[in-house]
């Protein structure tokens, strides 16, 4: 098998228990199968929401905060309560990883983006498998969903890949994929396995589900495989509690809704 680069991304819903805490079997999962794929002879970088919701369970909250500063503050404590849960689940497969947190800023700015490019570089050298999120605490951006710039990591995980010069983006989430209808109101509802365009008529099957948690949809997940497409990348969108199926993903088998839109950008 070809050596690839793969950028994951794993959404607030597959990690986290709404306000009762972390969903240990999903992130020992992912552990254990981004591990094995890393063990393959893959580069592999993890892009990680959560750190808001693991705050709120780890302080005991009712619900997520709606207050900036507040969800700041969250995110704080949910940020190490996260990475600690990934340095211990992931070292008990035999990886280490590495904490990389930046904002949208750092991407504008060049001097900045070519070091956090070398970073980058360096961590998969060292075989490193890098965690990465952006910086809630000093960002509001993210966190506030009126003025969004990474989208709920789903932009950030494409902006990740298209730095890193990754081969294929993996947006993990509590949806199976891209459906021809809505499919909790549709019980026949199809997946859709493969789309070629991102037009109005794809952009209007997306809707915009997202859970309470988390501030991501199927609308900001189209918007990250564009950005990827854009730069020839293959962007599959699936499921997240079943990590086994990380497996069909990576090595070009049909699972969720692979958005390869290359042909239109080459």
């Amino acid at each position: 098998m070809d050596k690839k680069r793969i950028v994951f991304k794993v959404g607030t819903s597959t990690l986290c228990h709404g306000g009762k805490g972390l969903k240990f079997k999903n992130i020992d999962g992912l552990a254990r199968v981004l591990t094995d794929i890393k063990n393959e002879g893959n580069e592999v970088i993890l892009v990680s929401s959560g750190a808001i919701g693991a705050g709120v369970g780890k302080l005991g909250l009712p619900e997520r905060p709606a207050e900036i500063r507040m969800k700041q503050a969250v995110a704080a404590v949910g940020q190490l309560e996260l990475m600690h849960i990934y340095d211990k689940m992931f070292g008990e497969y035999g990886a280490t990883v590495g904490q990389v947190l930046f904002t949208r800023d750092d991407v504008d700015r060049p001097n900045v983006k070519q070091n956090l490019c070398g970073t980058f570089e360096s961590l998969l050298l060292l075989g490193v498998i890098p965690i990465v999120n952006e910086n809630d605490s000093v960002c509001i951006e993210e966190i506030e969903s009126e003025h969004k710039i990474f989208g709920d990591n789903d932009t950030l995980s494409a902006v990740v890949a298209t730095l890193v010069g990754a081969d294929l983006l993996v947006l993990l989430s509590d949806i199976d994929g891209l459906f021809d209808s809505d499919p909790h109101k549709n019980p026949d509802a199809k997946l859709i396995p493969v789309v070629h365009e991102i037009n109005d008529d794809v952009i209007a099957l997306a809707g915009g589900t997202k859970s309470s948690l988390g501030t991501g949809g199927m609308v900001t997940k189209l918007a990250a495989a564009q950005i990827a497409g854009e730069c020839g990348i293959d962007t599959v969108i699936m499921n997240g509690s079943q990590p086994q199926n990380l497996y069909v993903a990576v090595h070009g088998g049909e699972v969720g809704t692979r958005f390869a839109l290359r042909e239109k950008y080459t």
